[in-house]
């Protein structure tokens, strides 16, 4: 076609005849996509492409998708603008969940209203669709994985020290030298817009006024470019991670991070094949059998390096002078090898419960590492993320050896519910929750936080570091 002639319209009827894994067309914004070559290798597995095959699909993609998206398919995908005159009128009929979520809406309390994190989870599940809280809210089969990682950090008690001075308590501390305000930051999390039109730009520009750092998601449903556009000068953001198989994908990648103004490389280390989420799947009507290529919002579609290991950490380096931080290290024996290879941090992570069901909570890893490597955690930085609910579960972890302590579905859940607002609602909680905490345990500053402050479940108190 020369430059001089219009594009040949595609009409509705054509489109809806490829319906199919070895025929799947789609419209988004007007335009025909042929989505067959990604059915295998899309992150949100084949069922939800089949789902919107041969009709229009903006309304589930603009959600989730970054604007660069379709950028990324070959240019043989594109088949053209569909005919407008072609497609049937639509009712705009509000379903049953659109009233529902209106409904919750319209009661929502102000964001002073929630004095807990509970309180915000329960009204994010009221006003999310019911996709998008099954996705934020899923994790691997029964679920005990999900619930152990809240439920370890009951098992710890403290030992306040009562006749200390309380007056004045500071919660700054600092990740890889970037300052924080308080010992927790937002853990990496994929796809914000599903709760919010402003998505993980909301997360930024709220963590930029609590003074905590803020992981993007390798799966973020922002652009890079839309992210570092709200982003403040010198505010420390780091990028997650997942190890293309494809290399050279990889290494553009990260290069391109370190040139954009990231401060860290967080790598993911825990999720190489999808885990079972039944909660995601039955929310997008997948129902069919999955392989481990298939069905998992997060990994399946980047084509995620199954034999990543330890040795494959100086070949990033290699790339990048930005430190790496390893997430995902769930026993003793990782954390060294971690740091043995080069790493300047770790988190101690089960990727939230949805990956390995039976996995050990962050605390209980924790645990393990104060009790047979207790220089790792005098010497290096090690986080957590995973089950933590309340001001007290982080300094419970920071007397154990932990430096900071992510937190990845609550921010989520106050975008969900009151976009910025609600995530710095979110980060406010916990300030007062830590600060009261730190009070009544008898310590002003994060440094005298110790393991003789605390012991576990009938036990004596811990010994220092």
């Amino acid at each position: 076609m020369s430059n001089n002639q219009s594009p040949t319209l595609v009409a509705y009827s054509e489109v809806q005849k490829h319906t199919t894994r070895d025929s799947c067309w789609v419209i988004i914004n007007g335009q025909v996509y042929d989505a067959t070559s990604i059915i295998d290798s899309h992150p949100g597995g084949s069922a939800v492409l089949l789902k919107n095959a041969g009709k229009d699909a903006t309304k589930a993609f603009a959600p989730i998708h970054p604007p660069d998206t379709l950028a990324s398919l070959p240019p043989e995908a594109h088949i053209g603008p569909v005919d407008p005159r072609t497609i049937p009128e639509s009712k705009d009929e509000p379903t049953e969940e659109d009233k529902r979520i209106a409904k919750a809406v319209e009661n929502l309390p102000p964001p002073e209203a929630a004095l807990n994190l509970r309180d915000i989870e329960k009204l994010a599940e009221s006003v999310l669709t019911s996709t998008a809280w099954a996705y934020y809210r899923s994790a691997g089969d029964d679920e005990m994985t999900y619930d152990e990682n809240a439920a370890a950090f009951k098992r710890f008690w403290f030992r306040p020290r009562v006749l200390n001075k309380i007056s004045k308590v500071s919660t700054a501390t600092s990740m890889l030298g970037c300052p924080m305000s308080l010992p927790i930051f937002i853990s990496p999390a994929a796809l914000a817009r599903l709760g919010h039109p402003d998505g993980e730009m909301n997360l930024v520009r709220a963590a930029n006024t609590e003074g905590i750092v803020m992981g993007l998601s390798n799966n973020a449903s922002c652009s890079i470019d839309e992210v570092m556009s709200v982003r403040q000068p010198n505010q420390p953001l780091f990028f997650q991670l997942y190890m293309n198989r494809d290399r050279s994908a990889s290494e553009t990648l990260i290069k391109r991070v370190e040139r954009t103004g990231f401060k860290a490389i967080m790598l993911t280390v825990d999720a190489a094949v999808p885990g079972k989420r039944e909660r995601d799947q039955r929310a997008k009507g997948d129902v069919s059998v999955q392989g481990p290529s298939h069905g998992k919002s997060g990994t399946a579609g980047l084509g995620v390096a199954h034999e990543f290991t330890g040795a494959d950490i100086p070949w990033i380096h290699s790339l990048t002078s930005l430190p790496i931080i390893i997430k995902g290290i769930q026993c003793v024996e990782d954390a060294e090898m971690a740091f043995k290879y080069g790493a300047q941090a770790i988190v101690l992570s089960n990727h939230g419960g949805r990956e390995l069901e039976y996995s050990p909570a962050p605390m209980t890893t924790l645990l393990e590492l104060y009790s047979k490597r207790p220089d790792i955690l005098f010497r290096r930085e090690v986080y957590i993320d995973g089950g933590v609910t309340r001001g007290t579960d982080v300094i419970k972890a920071l007397c154990l050896g932990a430096r900071a302590v992510g937190l990845g579905r609550a921010p989520l859940y106050g975008n969900g519910v009151w976009g910025e607002a609600g995530v710095l609602r979110v980060i406010q909680i916990m300030r007062e929750e830590i600060e009261t905490c730190m009070r009544l345990l008898g310590v002003t500053n994060l440094d005298e936080l110790t393991p003789a402050l605390i012991r576990y479940g009938d036990q004596p108190a811990l010994a220092k570091l």
